[in-house]
């Protein structure tokens, strides 16, 4: 039996060997009767800054455990988490034909889990693989053109292959601990299974797909690039192949649709095919940068704290007068800010991090809540719409040339003061970036940021700089499925990630993935 215990705390200036002693001292026995020991979680405690503790779950076996569990409130048995649907899926012996469209996290763990139940099963991207995606994405940053195929939205890995990696997730499924022990073996750091906030890092995360590949080929999936999904055929109301490139038709039972926000041109496929849709809300803003070094000093009381990550915040407001609410979003410590446009005339900006997290700036994005009502149309496209408007007005405000439109944010906030110092690739311009936002949503931003700086002391500053704009942090529209995961209007479509309007983010997006393997296996009688 393992018996677990929680809240050990450790200053910075204590190395974890002396976890034993914390645990023999909270529960007043020796440390010789514990037997051993290991990290089940970590997190910080900052409340008392700069006294900054790691506080520590920790799973332990010893001597007399049922007498001390019985006579100890401070300690619990360990409840194995039971994934048993997710590994259960992978005994199935599944012996359909199934497309899955997209290689990003739901497209990848579909494949994955349906590949390991014996499925056939092909995977196609409309984009590179991760080596030449990188270096198409260099390219555009140095300078040269847009690849409307291969950019930081398209390719292998999806939009997620340049982000900090997070695998944090609101959720609590019994699928989390399996996802991450994949990554884990695909060679992600083990650090994630026990981490409180864990992340693999934009650099780290690229090995971790290219090996998620080479196990995929193993099992016999067939994967295509540069593979773009331009229709599909039914037979009897029922999907019986997809059409690759216009040209190349291949055959499946089912099809699973997981290809990321911003596939407008698949949207728009699929509202030709009266396949059943409808808008949903998200967000628009944009990022704000300051120095890691100030982050840190807000957020811990100091400056470089030893022992300690590269400080985060996650900061939230709803406005009484409008109901709308602002609040950060994809935060990257050490990052930096990239041009992730992927459409001619169109810009788009997010932020991404390495795995060490130690560049000299932190990101964030800073977004207003946007609804159907503000898009002023029943198209239920007009979404889509909407964002290209804004990025388009952030292509022009930076001149045309994919430099992002910037500005110091007391500048932004009341008129002047404040330095444009920002880590944006390729580059920004100094701008009014009220050209570039609604109304409401500048309006917005103007009423939190005060609010903000009352939490956050210091997030007002000559420091700060925003840049813009960020459009896509979800889906604008959601394409309706039943309970069991499948389109309401077309049979074998089963639309999955954050493309589908059911995700955000790297573990939802996989765990939504996996969702569809299962609904696969329950429709093939298999589950």
């Amino acid at each position: 039996m393992a018996l677990k215990l929680r809240e050990i705390a450790l200053h910075l200036d204590e190395n974890e060997d002396l976890i034993p002693g914390k645990i023999a001292a909270i529960l007043n026995i020796d440390v010789q009767s514990i037997d051993s020991w290991k990290i089940v979680r970590q997190g910080i405690d900052a409340r008392r800054k700069p006294d900054v503790l790691r506080v520590y779950t920790v799973e332990f076996s010893c001597a007399d455990e049922l007498e001390l569990l019985q006579n100890n409130p401070h300690i619990t048995t360990l409840t194995e988490v039971k994934n048993k649907p997710f590994l259960e899926l992978c005994s199935c012996k599944i012996q359909s034909n199934i497309l899955v469209v997209g290689m990003g996290p739901a497209g990848l763990f579909a494949a994955l889990s349906l590949a390991e139940a014996g499925a056939k099963v092909s995977l196609i991207e409309r984009g590179r693989p991760v080596a030449e995606r990188l270096q198409d994405v260099n390219n555009f940053w140095s300078g040269n053109e847009l690849k409307g195929e291969s950019n930081i939205q398209f390719g292998e890995g999806g939009a997620g292959t340049f982000s900090d990696g997070k695998l944090s997730s609101g959720l609590s499924h019994p699928a989390i601990h399996y996802i991450l022990e994949r990554l884990v073996e695909f060679g992600a750091p083990d650090e994630i299974l026990w981490k409180a906030k864990p992340h693999i890092g934009s650099d780290r995360l690229r090995r971790v797909i290219v090996n998620f590949r080479q196990y995929l080929l193993s099992l016999g999936v067939d994967i295509q690039f540069s593979s773009r999904l331009t229709g599909f055929e039914m037979v009897n109301q029922q999907i019986r192949a997809g059409i690759i490139n216009d040209s190349e038709q291949i055959e499946c039972d089912q099809l699973i649709l997981a290809t990321g926000h911003s596939a407008r041109d698949t949207y728009q496929l699929l509202a030709d095919k009266n396949v059943i849709l409808e808008p949903k809300p998200f967000a628009i803003g944009l990022r704000v940068e300051h120095p890691l070094e100030l982050i840190n000093q807000i957020q811990y009381g100091m400056q470089s704290p030893p022992q300690l990550p590269s400080a985060d915040y996650r900061l939230a407001w709803t406005n009484p007068a409008t109901g709308r609410g602002v609040y950060s979003f994809c935060m990257c410590p050490g990052g930096m800010v990239v041009n992730a446009s992927s459409e001619p005339g169109g810009l788009v900006v997010n932020g991404m991090s390495d795995f060490s997290r130690s560049a000299p700036r932190s990101n964030s994005a800073l977004v207003v809540s946007v609804t159907p009502a503000d898009f002023s149309s029943t198209d239920v496209l007009s979404g889509i719409d909407f964002q290209r408007k804004w990025e388009h007005a952030a292509y022009l405000a930076g001149g045309s040339g994919w430099h992002a439109p910037a500005q110091p944010l007391l500048e932004f906030l009341q008129g002047r003061g404040g330095n444009l110092d920002s880590s944006c690739q390729p580059q920004v311009v100094h701008a009014d970036l009220n050209t570039c936002l609604p109304d409401f949503v500048a309006m917005n931003l103007r009423q939190a940021l005060p609010v903000f700086n009352q939490r956050m002391r210091g997030f007002v500053g000559s420091e700060a700089t925003l840049i813009g704009v960020e459009t896509r942090t979800s889906a604008p529209l959601r394409i309706v499925r039943d309970q069991y995961g499948e389109s309401v209007s077309h049979k074998g479509l089963f639309p999955a990630g954050e493309g589908a309007g059911y995700a955000g983010g790297i573990m939802s997006a996989a765990i939504d993935g996996l969702k569809a393997a299962i609904a696969i296996s329950n429709t093939s009688g298999n589950f």
